[in-house]
């Protein structure tokens, strides 16, 4: 068998499926997640050829009997934090306890990950992507900011590029420590030297646009001239407070706006209008007890929807999308079918991917199967582990 986008090689059939999510109304029952029942899927080389029911499945060279389970595209996690060291444990003790904490929060991780040599940076990462990977997520963006020099920014980029192609700048995390007295001053390094140094080693360029980080026009600024070297913007959002970077990330055509905690109805109309996705990262108020992104809002306003982990070890040290998943269904008012969407063809959405989060003739071969007949039951059993297989461009990986 070959296929209309010109792969060759061995074909599998994964077979008896109770429910195929495909993300492809066309393919199935015309709701967003096109939702195939009895379905089967081949896969040629590294991808997608063909799918459709079980009794209509053409022969192939292989054949994996799914045992009425359900399979769903790969988990796509658009917005990460991997490239550090140490730990923040006695921060998120005294916070979930009610206690005063006076250490340096991100300072604390910046100081561990300018101590760490590359190959404990590197060690730490791959230690998250193999987590992530059991868990179902197959496509993943990450950044850089736990360094905050032209070296250490540099350095987490090039490590982050040996593991994906989603490589995020984030020099504007916050002000460097060494430049507390001189914001400007780091304003002009990240749009500098920085960038030079950093750009040939990412896609995205990414800025904290909030109070006690960056202002809007320092976020304009720094957006701005990382498009002019070929990065593409994305931005940290109106997380803590009302502020501009919503409406910043829409004129700016940033791929997402991340976060989206506190909006004002002229923020949800700017995201509705534009391109940009606005990614939630439920993981963030779990781990501190902040106000829930009321993703029905957005949702019925048109809005298009990622949900992401945020996995970074001080707000949000979680891997799991399908915990997150399920944090949007109970808290943020998405239905278990949006959020399995949100966390598939939304997070492609917010990587301006269309090879990835869908299962359909011509897509990567990223695929999740659940220990369960349905996608429904990674909200209805929160906490249980429903992932036991996953195959990553054709290659079953778990």
């Amino acid at each position: 068998m070959s296929s209309s986008t010109g792969t060759t090689g061995t074909t599998t059939v994964i077979t008896n499926i109770a429910t195929l999510v495909t993300n492809d109304p066309s393919l199935g029952d015309t709701s967003p997640l096109g939702l195939v029942r009895d379905a089967a899927v081949v896969i040629e080389g590294d991808r997608v050829v063909w799918t459709g029911e079980s009794s209509k499945a053409p022969a192939t060279d292989n054949r994996v009997d799914a045992g009425g389970r359900a399979v769903l595209p790969g988990f796509v996690d658009s917005h990460s934090h991997l490239v550090f060291a140490g730990d923040r444990t006695e921060e998120f003790n005294a916070r979930m306890s009610g206690r005063g904490y006076t250490a340096g929060g991100i300072r604390t991780t910046v100081a561990a990950t300018r101590a760490a040599t590359d190959g404990e940076l590197e060690s730490n990462l791959t230690r998250f992507l193999s987590e992530a990977l059991r868990q179902g997520t197959t496509t993943f963006e990450t950044k850089s900011g736990y360094g905050l020099t032209v070296a250490d920014e540099a350095r987490a980029l090039r490590l982050a590029a040996r593991h994906t192609d989603e490589v995020t700048y984030l020099g504007a995390h916050i002000v460097s420590p060494d430049y507390a007295d001189d914001p400007a001053g780091y304003v002009a390094l990240v749009t500098g030297e920085m960038l030079d140094a950093c750009a040939p080693h990412a896609r995205w360029i990414d800025v904290f646009c909030e109070k006690g980080a960056f202002d809007g026009d320092q976020a304009r600024a720094i957006l701005t001239a990382g498009r002019a070297k070929g990065l593409h913007p994305r931005i940290h959002a109106n997380q803590l407070s009302y502020g501009p970077g919503v409406q910043l990330a829409v004129e700016l055509d940033a791929a997402s706006a991340d976060h989206c905690t506190h909006l004002t109805d002229a923020d949800v109309d700017a995201l509705a209008s534009g391109d940009t996705v606005a990614t939630l990262l439920p993981g963030a108020e779990f781990s501190t007890r902040a106000e829930w992104p009321n993703a029905r809002r957005l949702l019925d306003a048109g809005v298009t929807v990622a949900l992401s982990t945020d996995c970074n070890p001080g707000s949000s040290f979680t891997s799991s999308v399908p915990f997150c998943i399920a944090l949007a269904v109970r808290d943020m008012g998405m239905t278990p079918d949006e959020a399995v969407w949100s966390a598939t063809a939304g997070g492609a959405a917010a990587l301006r991917r269309t090879d990835v989060g869908r299962v359909a003739p011509g897509a990567r071969a990223d695929l999740t199967l659940l220990d369960a007949p349905s996608h429904v039951h990674l909200a209805y059993r929160p906490g249980v582990p429903l992932v036991s297989g996953v195959w990553r461009r054709g290659v079953r990986v778990v």
